[in-house]
């Protein structure tokens, strides 16, 4: 099962974010094998979020870009160990074949750290370092490792101890034992008597006991004895090997590899992994460790799958949309798409709203439209069509509106319209740049940049009290975004009258069919639509 986002485009308008939600509501009802999720790429406009609110509605969530994340190669860990396993397990899970190249030490749930053959074989070097190693012992690992009983159990859990056989002559073993004293040693030998007494004396930590099939046939008192007596059935030399691994594997954790949060970049997290030691990296949400990354996991980069809505060009889309896989769009604009490496679904119709495709699409695979919906959708179509009354309205739309309000209970489109734009923030109060950059689309035309916004009001009776600040800040924007010409339109839905607000363009203002009123100030009366009525006079204009 994979999940697959639906988006809008940036700066998402009422009828992006309805598109979105509504396109996904349809996918999941017909594709079950799949999770398709709307997001959004830009924040709402105030109008969309009073009235997803108004609605009840949980609007599409943000998301910043669809670029590849190291969450969509985490490897949940399938083997885990705990702090206290010994060594031999460890070794044990490299031995079989096919295992991931770390594995996960937990203590209970808890994250520890990562083990890899590399820890292993830094293990077994150390064995050969020249001088005689001091090991970490816990005797509760004895019989897991070790074929055998305790004989009686010590007063340590745990301690540091080196090894020494008890196989030479009784005088230089007590030499030897007696070199030790200061660190006392774990003592591996048969039935001999006097080393066992030996043993005792000195209190080591714990002495094991091999080769004794037939039990122990020297006569020792361990009563004073407060260290641990383990009876092995191994020989001396088994014994000795297999008493090495019974050190608990949190011992071999040295260096702690650096963790990533789960939402880092993909080619980051690779450069990490590939600029450190180590073999596998822990991933984390938050403080949470949620599992890890091996080099294995960075041989193929996955895509994030995507169905763009209401948009089909690239650079109108969410960041990131380069590392994506489009798999559908749906839209009403023109077509501008880029190359796709496999064929896609692509339903696009010179509609009002791509909320009338979506619902026909609703019809066509009869799949029931509840109530809430309905009225996202009929939000969409209101919106985008300025209650019907733009030239781009089809009669499709009108159908689509009289179906949705009759699922929806709505008795009155246009009171559902104008509540609806009433939720629409006052230009002379809001932020110039954010209102400006709520729904503002860019295109390139013979080698020009410019950039179109848009906003509806229902009046524009106060518009000399924003006039010149907006003015201002657009011209600003056109120097953020590298714009050769940016504009503004502003759309008094009530009484279909709009104006114009641009940047300076030498040579080409002056050719526009509009009244001019003042400086980069023209009166459109009659226009609704920043597509089929401004945008086309525009490229008129650029293409003379």
């Amino acid at each position: 099962m994979a999940e697959i986002f639906v988006s809008g485009h940036r700066n998402p308008d009422m009828d992006s974010v309805c598109a979105a939600y509504s396109y996904a509501y349809l996918k999941n009802k017909l594709d079950p094998s799949n999770t398709y999720t709307p997001v959004r790429c830009g924040n709402l406009n105030d109008t969309t979020k009073a009235q997803f609110d108004r609605l009840g509605v949980q609007a599409p969530a943000f998301i910043k870009d669809v670029r590849s994340r190291v969450a969509s190669v985490t490897r949940v860990a399938k083997t885990s160990l705990q702090t206290t396993d010994p060594v031999y397990n460890l070794v044990s899970f490299y031995g079989k074949a096919n295992q991931s190249s770390v594995i996960p030490i937990l203590e209970g749930a808890v994250y520890k750290g990562l083990l890899s053959v590399d820890e292993v074989s830094s293990f077994v070097l150390r064995e050969n370092s020249g001088s005689r190693p001091v090991y970490h012992f816990v005797p509760e690992n004895f019989p897991k490792v070790l074929r055998g009983r305790f004989l009686k159990k010590g007063e340590l859990s745990s301690f540091d101890a080196p090894i020494v056989v008890g196989a030479m002559r009784f005088i230089i073993f007590c030499k030897h034992m007696e070199a030790l004293s200061e660190q006392k040693p774990i003592l591996v030998v048969g039935d001999r008597e006097d080393h066992i007494r030996k043993a005792i004396e000195m209190q080591i930590p714990a002495i094991i006991l091999t080769g004794l099939e037939n039990g122990l046939t020297s006569v020792v008192d361990f009563s004073s004895y407060k260290g641990t007596v383990f009876i092995s059935e191994e020989d001396t030399s088994e014994s000795l090997r297999l008493l090495r691994l019974t050190i608990p594997v949190t011992q071999l954790i040295r260096n702690d590899p650096p963790g990533i949060q789960d939402d880092t970049l993909f080619d980051e997290a690779k450069a990490i992994l590939a600029e450190s030691e180590f073999r596998g990296l822990p991933i984390f949400k938050g403080d949470e460790w949620i599992g890890f990354v091996t080099r294995r996991c960075f041989l193929e980069r996955p895509k994030t799958k995507l169905i763009m809505v209401d948009h089909n060009e690239s650079d109108q889309s969410v960041p990131g949309i380069e590392e994506a896989e489009v798999v559908e769009i749906i839209d009403h604009h023109r077509l501008g798409a880029a190359k796709t490496r496999h064929p896609i679904y692509i339903r696009c119709e010179p509609l009002g709203s791509t909320c009338t495709i979506i619902y026909n699409l609703f019809v066509r695979n009869e799949v029931a439209i509840p109530e809430s919906l309905a009225k996202v959708m009929l939000s969409g179509i209101v919106s985008d069509t300025i209650m019907l009354k733009s030239p781009t309205t089809t009669f499709e739309d009108f159908t689509a509106v009289q179906d949705l309000c009759a699922i929806a209970n709505i008795p009155e489109m246009r009171d559902f319209g104008e509540r609806m734009f009433s939720s629409g923030a006052s230009l002379a109060k809001e932020n110039p740049r954010k209102m400006l950059e709520s729904d503002f689309k860019q295109y390139e035309e013979i080698g020009i940049r410019f950039g179109i916004g848009q906003v509806e009001v229902t009046t524009l009776s106060d518009l000399e009290d924003y006039r010149k600040e907006y003015l201002l800040e657009l011209d600003h924007l056109k120097s953020a975004y590298a714009l050769s010409w940016a504009m503004f339109l502003i759309t008094d839905v009530v009484r279909e009258h709009s104006v114009l607000l641009m940047t300076p363009m030498q040579g080409y203002e002056r050719k526009l069919a509009y009244v001019r009123e003042a400086e980069g100030t023209f009166s459109l009366p009659g226009v609704l639509s920043r597509k089929k009525q401004l945008l086309p006079e525009i490229l008129r204009v650029l293409g003379e």
